[in-house]
């Protein structure tokens, strides 16, 4: 891995990146540099307090109009089971993903460094959150970065079945209907490949990266 300087607002090019999708480590969590980041295809992750960041080949993305809703999804979609909104509280939503309890998954990346910065983002308008709300309970939801008509996945979380789904379902929804060309979703998971998420040459992420932001 390269390391960057922090009185340097640049990264390598993403064919750096190791079998792992590893590029770089160090540099800074400043507005411009995560924006600069998410625009040159690259996220950030932390281990310890130093900032590494990524750029995986194949990339995990999803098309909108790709998106799969199964019968029971289409059920509790039909009966609303849940109250959707977006934005409406950010530092709670990041503070579920950083908390919650995932199987097969020790501590968290979010750092308290990482979440004051994407709530840094979401004040300047940069970083969006989506709640899924039993009653006045936020049982669900996601965070990520919206440049241009890209989608960038942060992190999800649910305390109640089907809440994250049934936000995350909900959201692209209403992306595709706002236009929203992919939704970046990094790295692979069962839960999202059920989805409809698909693995991309990097190359060709590369390429809707420039196209779309």
């Amino acid at each position: 891995m390269i390391q960057l300087d922090k009185r340097e607002l640049s990264f390598p090019d993403v064919t750096y990146a190791d079998a792992d999708g590893a590029l770089a480590y160090g540099g800074d969590l400043s507005e411009a540099r995560l924006l600069l980041a998410y625009k040159s295809g690259i996220f950030p992750w932390f281990s310890g307090n130093v900032p590494l960041w990524y750029a995986p080949d194949p990339r995990f993305v999803l098309y909108p109009e790709e998106l799969r809703v199964s019968k029971s999804m289409k059920v509790l979609l039909k009966r609303e089971a849940f109250r959707v909104t977006m934005n409406q509280d950010f530092p709670a939503v990041i503070r579920a993903c950083k908390t919650t309890k995932r199987d097969g998954q020790r501590g968290t990346w979010i750092t308290r460094d990482m979440e004051n910065a994407y709530i840094r983002l979401h004040k300047a308008g940069w970083a969006h959150s989506v709640e899924a709300w039993n009653g006045d309970r936020l049982v669900g939801g996601l965070y990520g970065i919206r440049i241009g008509a890209m989608f960038f996945g942060e992190s999800m979380f649910s305390h109640e079945s089907n809440a994250s789904k049934y936000a995350f379902i909900s959201f692209v929804q209403r992306m595709e209907a706002e236009e929203i060309g992919l939704i970046d979703c990094q790295v692979y998971t069962p839960h999202l490949e059920s989805l409809g998420a698909r693995h991309i040459p990097r190359n060709s992420f590369m390429f809707l990266v420039e196209m779309l932001c």
